[in-house]
């Protein structure tokens, strides 16, 4: 008798029998679709599965591991707390921070109010630890200086006078050693900002409360640092930890952010290696959520944001630990950033986190001696929020190539049985893996075609709103073809073979596939292998032990269940990982620009998603007897959904005040001056800038505002600095759809002046240019050199130009309180042939001055157009203007 992995095409007595797809209760049992001959005993008879029961037993598996990862989020503390953390008194100060509104740099509330109170709460704590074993010490540090970063394409920052508020709490006897907790007390414009991040500088002044009142001593010192200029783009930590002298002392840090509202707090980054950082949090976090994999794809660039804790990586040189609220990105950064939708639960928790993991590394001996414990790398993951797994990469390494040596040793024994001779087995693996990959493929070339679509009837980001709307119509496209794409194949290609030999087949197939992931990231050093390692290692184990049931009794219920159990805890795992992508991503594609269509990444993502999940299910296509209904069904779900979708039956915004889902538009009444190389006014305008932050642009806003539409699109003027508009950021690369409808001029109290102070010619050929600038505290700085010319050096930075955006240089601006006249300077090379056909002169230089506070944010004009947005829109919107010189 053959061996039962061997795939055997029969030949049928009298009639051929290709159709496995009928009802005939026969083909519960029996010889499963081959050869019916009635004088011939069957080999062994082996079930088959109801399409019903397959079906409901897939379907019943995915819900609940769905459900348990939805338990686990909303379960945000886990058992009773210690009590060491008050996370009443946490919320009050949350409530005191943000009743003063947006704290843009600054403005007054932001370097009066907000600091006025934290050093009002600061000396509270102080006085309450008099008594104690510790010494704490209050320093307002407002430095200023420059550096370039290669975040948003790349430019240059600047900042003169922001503010930060750095807390020193050490022994009485003193401290050689320091940790560094972070957060930032400002806001975006428009944002109250309670999460982002007004709920970590809460959380950390009780933090700082609890520490300071231990009876006993800690071993090392710890600096918070209430930063007051992170919004910025990371401004007030660049002045803290390259200016400050307690900054020489700190051997690490721990960074709280956010880039959603509430939840949970998860660990998203540490190192760069300092794998006992690592294992520090896993010892002490009392409610763990942490996952090496996000902190990968964090690294990798994909998201588009950044943290503190790229400054203290990259001008500190200290390794970190950064945790952020991920939760509900829709709001981030909008007015609905409030208090009232942070469960005082998240803030429990996130402080009983952050409180006893600082305890623990200022007790631990590895603070005081970072260096030696510096190499290394860890593997982390929680399991739903209940423990983390923790292990070294090295350990990791020699794991995941056990696990894949194991795989091939179990493949290999496979080929070598009587029956394989002449490689037949490994040539059937080969083929049934094209016939996966190939599926595959055609799979996410239908579910892209069907995004395509759905884009060019203009209903894209229908699912912003209705997340699940995109599971119904991305989910269903993809998982039906998959089905399609191999019941065909069991239908024509292997057409009187054995279900159950290919279902066995096509298990295989699945973890050969994982296997060759895990030695490819495993080979790229990426600790993110532990993913395939546990989709390889749990699979293999249960196979081995129903190996025996399968063979006597082929795909029963019980076999199904019990499958289905072994793979349980890899793919709840991964589908929290999922849960991860798209809590992250499905905000982020809502201010993503213009030039990014969403419908080819979300469904791109959604049929991932599916392929990866269907992975280990997809023997069960060729161990169910049919698949008729199921294709039906989810055809119908298509369907229906593709009707909804495109008859604009699903909006994509909301503005419910308990779900908000806005629609990001940026608003700026600006004037815009331009002069010529005389310094004269060649020509001047003003109007109300318009961008739209996502990929509808103002399709959805046009009917409530008319006079918004086509006809006052801007066009980019390449001879003008950054199209001759006042981005705030670089970002013109991602919104390039902007409307500009004229309006009056704008007049603000404080107009910006701009001055060239000297140019002078240099003994090496170059020309150096001066120039003095004043004006409100935020102010953005673009510069063009014509063809021909190149800057050579500059007063910001290094003194070397950065970050060359094709052909123009980009510098960000910004001041806190009572700040000097901006001084700076450059020197440009000419051009040795001037471009007759370019604008005069050797360089551009433009200026676009930001007022995102008090009296001259606002005019009449604004207003009376803001009030004509709908609901579900937030517009964030202010005052600016630009002004552009020849020289």
């Amino acid at each position: 008798m053959e061996s039962d992995t061997t795939i055997r095409r029969v030949k049928a007595f009298g009639t051929t029998h290709n159709n496995v797809e009928n009802n005939d209760s026969r083909d519960q049992y029996g010889n499963n679709g081959c050869n019916r001959d009635p004088k011939r005993k069957p080999e062994v008879s082996l079930y088959l599965l109801r399409e019903g029961v397959a079906a409901s037993l897939v379907v019943v598996f995915i819900l609940v591991l769905w459900g348990l990862v939805q338990v686990s989020l909303q379960q945000l503390v886990i058992g009773k707390s210690t009590g060491e953390f008050n996370a009443v008194r946490a919320r009050r100060h949350l409530e005191r921070i943000t009743s003063v509104g947006p704290r843009p740099v600054g403005s007054e509330e932001n370097e009066v109010l907000t600091v006025g109170y934290l050093l009002e709460q600061i000396e509270h704590i102080r006085a309450d630890s008099a008594t104690g074993p510790h010494r704490l010490t209050v320093d307002v540090q407002r430095p200023t200086g420059s550096f370039s970063i290669d975040f948003l394409g790349g430019f240059t920052s600047f900042y003169d006078r922001v503010t930060n508020i750095a807390v020193k709490l050490e022994p009485r006897t003193g401290a050689q050693h320091l940790m560094l907790a972070n957060c930032h007390f400002d806001t975006v414009a428009n944002s109250p900002g309670a999460s982002d991040d007004a709920v970590s500088c809460a959380v950390m002044l009780e933090v700082l409360h609890s520490l300071a009142n231990l009876s006993t001593p800690l071993q090392h010192g710890v600096v918070f640092l209430f930063n007051g200029a992170e919004e910025n783009i990371l401004q007030a930590s660049h002045g803290f930890i390259t200016q400050h002298p307690w900054a020489k002392q700190v051997r690490a840090f721990v960074n709280l952010e956010a880039a959603g509202v509430g939840g949970k707090e998860v660990v998203f980054q540490t190192g760069p290696e300092n794998p006992w950082l690592v294992q520090a949090y896993v010892h002490a976090a009392k409610h763990p959520f942490a996952s090496v994999v996000g902190q990968e794809v964090f690294q990798s660039g994909i998201i588009p944001s950044d943290t503190d804790f790229r400054i203290y990586r990259d001008f500190g040189n200290i390794p970190g630990i950064d945790l952020a609220f991920i939760e509900n990105g829709f709001i981030y950064h909008t007015k609905y950033d409030t208090a009232d939708r942070i469960l005082t639960d998240s803030i429990q928790r996130a402080g009983d986190n952050i409180l006893a993991v600082l305890k623990h590394l200022l007790m631990s001996k590895e603070l005081a001696d970072s260096s030696q414990y510096r190499h290394g790398n860890m593997v982390f993951f929680d399991l739903l929020g209940v423990v983390v797994v923790a292990y070294p990469a090295r350990v990791g390494t020699i794991l995941n190539y056990l696990v894949a040596t194991a795989t091939f040793l179990y493949l290999a024994k496979k080929a070598s049985r009587p029956g394989n001779g002449g490689g037949r087995y490994v040539r059937e693996l080969a083929c049934a893996t094209g016939v996966a990959v190939l599926s595959w493929l055609v799979t996410l070339l239908s579910v892209l075609i069907v995004a395509l679509l759905v884009t060019l009837l203009g209903r894209s980001m229908f699912w912003y709103n209705h997340f699940y709307s995109s599971i119904c119509l991305y989910g269903a496209a993809a998982t039906g073809k998959m089905i399609l794409i191999h019941t065909l194949a069991k239908n024509l290609y292997y057409g009187g073979v054995r279900l159950v030999e290919l279902g066995e087949l096509y298990f295989d197939v699945s973890l050969l596939l994982w296997c060759c992931s895990l030695v490819w990231l495993t080979q790229q050093g990426l600790c993110s292998a532990y993913v395939p390692m546990l989709m390889v290692a749990f699979p293999l184990a249960t196979k081995l032990l129903l190996a025996r049931e399968f063979k006597h009794r082929g795909a029963s219920v019980k076999y199904s269940v019990l499958y289905l159990l072994g793979l349980a805890l890899p793919y709840v795992h991964f589908m929290f990982l999922i849960w991860v992508v798209f809590e992250i991503f499905t905000p982020i594609l809502g201010r993503s620009g213009t030039e990014i269509p969403p419908e080819v990444v979300l469904a791109s993502l959604v049929t991932l998603a599916t392929i990866i999940l269907s992975s280990f299910f997809l023997h069960f296509i060729y161990l169910v007897r049919s698949t008729k209904w199921i294709l039906a069904g989810l055809g119908s779900v298509f369907t229906v959904v593709f009707l909804l979708v495109s008859c604009g039956l699903i909006f994509p915004y909301s503005g419910d005040p308990d779900s908000p889902r806005p629609k990001r538009v940026f608003l700026q009444h600006t004037t815009r001056t331009f002069h010529n190389l005389q310094g004269q006014v060649e020509s001047w305008d003003s109007g109300v800038w318009i961008n739209s932050f996502d990929y509808t642009g103002m399709q959805y806003v046009t009917p409530h505002i008319p006079e918004i539409n086509d006809t006052v699109r801007t066009h980019c003027r390449e001879d003008r600095p950054f199209c001759g508009y006042p981005w705030f950021l670089p970002v013109k690369f991602l919104s390039k759809k902007n409307w500009y409808l004229p309006a009056a001029g704008v007049s603000p109290s404080s107009p910006v002046e701009f001055s060239l102070l000297s140019k002078e010619e240099t003994s090496w050929g170059t020309v150096k240019m001066t120039f003095h600038v004043k004006g409100p505290s935020h102010m953005s700085l673009y510069l063009m050199p014509h063809r021909g010319a190149s800057l050579s050096t500059w007063s910001f930075g290094d003194g070397t130009p950065q970050f060359d955006l094709s052909g123009e240089y980009f510098i960000f601006y910004s001041h806190g309180l009572d700040a000097p006249t901006w001084t700076f300077w450059f020197e440009i090379q000419p051009p040795r042939d001037p471009d007759p056909s370019g604008p005069e002169g050797m360089i551009s230089v433009a200026i676009s001055s930001h007022y995102f506070f008090g009296e001259d944010q606002r005019t009449a004009q604004l207003e009376d157009v803001l009030r004509r947005f709908p609901s579900w829109a937030f517009t964030s919107s202010w005052v600016s203007t630009y002004d552009m010189y020849r020289y």
